[in-house]
């Protein structure tokens, strides 16, 4: 187990680049399973996740290389259609190889995914719909196979919640089935029209992604195709998190500010300037922040569930009360019992947590609990008096590309043992 210690009150400046979106590669990488010919991914940030999915490239027979930030995938050699667990079970995104797997091959066995636990994320979603699509399903011994002899057909499906996961799965395997396929309720986040972008270069007939209703017309072939990831607006909140509690001016460059609009007002009401410019954005927060209002994570365009962690930590070292309200995971409110431990003032009861902002945290020993619980620990270690001992800080290898590069390159003093 990998270790971050951090020396806190240390000033932030300077710039950053924002690394791609790991949210946005994951499916995408999963979708180049059924393209002909080689696949130029640019801007594909080194993860800890983005390797489990090229593992299970390499296991499929796909040829998989990377060179720093561009990763080429081709695969014409897949020859397997079955997903061992011990793959499966690296990354909860690996669910997305089931409907990328099926429409290639005609059938798919695997297990169901690992990740981090944040409470149940049921995949019935994605098993009912690719059902309405003509697959037949067998769930046993945690073992799904599933298969479509009779290839997969347009149709239209109505999702109860607007799951992210579920919206790409369906849209990744109707690229090539047979027939009109349409999404009512679909998930309107940035990385569904990221996915749907790749898509449309490689061939496919995707309109209406980011819009709620996404409409796929089928086609009998993908090829391969270069494409550019977006950047990560988690990482982006993560970044201006860090500067708002160590008083600290930076610029981010390589963001799009429309992924960040219900994250940019929150920092404001806290007391930081933003101001964006084409593709940057620089942040100066002030000496004291301000509690900020009741925050509601939601569906995008709400507020990102991804950002609670990270803002949480804001809060707990601003001046006066703060409510969250944590609408999409059940179990996502681990790191507050971390925080506590530096001296945050946070109560929990169910999807609520109220936190009274303190004058200053200080070092403490702590594990990250997840991927963004850790994320706000280092933002809180950056604040806090003395120094701060996170475990488990390879859950933030899952989604930050060395983490303490990134703010070690801005002034902090960060390192990993």
């Amino acid at each position: 187990m990998s270790r971050l210690l951090v020396t806190g009150r240390e000033k932030l400046s300077g710039e950053v680049n924002v690394q791609g979106a790991k949210n946005s590669a994951l499916p995408i990488i999963a979708a180049s399973v059924l393209t002909k010919g080689e696949n130029v991914l640019f801007n594909c940030p080194a993860l800890s996740d983005i390797e489990a999915s090229s593992q299970i490239l390499r296991y499929l027979g796909c040829n998989v290389k990377r060179f720093h930030t561009t990763m080429l995938i081709t695969a014409d050699g897949l020859c397997r259609n079955d997903i061992p667990d011990v793959l499966m079970r690296k990354t909860r995104s690996s669910i997305i190889f089931l409907g990328a797997v099926l429409a290639r091959t005609g059938a798919v066995k695997l297990s169901f995914p690992g990740g981090c636990d944040l409470g149940p994320r049921p995949i019935d979603m994605h098993l009912n719909a690719l059902i309405q699509m003509g697959a037949e399903i067998v769930e046993k011994h945690g073992v799904i196979d599933c298969t479509a002899p009779k290839g997969l057909k347009g149709t239209k499906i109505a999702l109860s919640f607007p799951s992210v996961g579920a919206t790409e799965d369906i849209m990744i395997a109707a690229s090539t089935a047979d027939g009109t396929t349409t999404i009512i309720n679909a998930a309107c986040e940035p990385e569904i029209c990221d996915l749907a972008d790749y898509l449309n270069s490689c061939g496919a007939k995707i309109s209406g992604a980011g819009e709620g209703v996404v409409v796929i017309d089928g086609v009998s072939s993908l090829n391969g195709t270069q494409h550019t990831i977006i950047p990560d607006r988690i990482v982006a909140a993560t970044l201006m998190s860090a500067a708002a509690v160590t008083q600290s001016k930076i610029t981010l460059k390589g963001i799009v500010q429309s992924h960040l609009g219900t994250v940019i007002p929150v920092l404001e009401e806290a007391g930081c300037k933003i101001r964006s410019s084409g593709g940057n954005l620089t942040i100066s927060a002030p000496q004291k922040l301000s509690a900020i209002r009741t925050i509601r994570t939601m569906p995008y365009p709400g507020f990102p569930t991804d950002a609670q962690a990270p803002l949480m930590a804001v809060a707990s070292v601003a001046e006066g009360t703060t409510v969250f309200v944590e609408n999409i995971f059940e179990n996502r409110y681990r790191h507050t019992g971390e925080l506590s431990r530096m001296g945050a003032k946070i109560k929990t009861e169910g999807k609520v947590a109220v936190v009274e902002g303190v004058r200053s945290l200080y070092g403490a020993k702590v594990d990250a609990p997840d991927l963004r619980g850790g994320a706000a620990l280092v933002i809180a270690a950056l604040s806090a008096d003395g120094v701060t001992d996170i475990g488990n800080s390879e859950y933030l290898e899952r989604g930050y590309e060395n983490i303490e590069l990134m703010l070690g390159s801005l002034g902090a003093s960060i390192s990993k043992l």
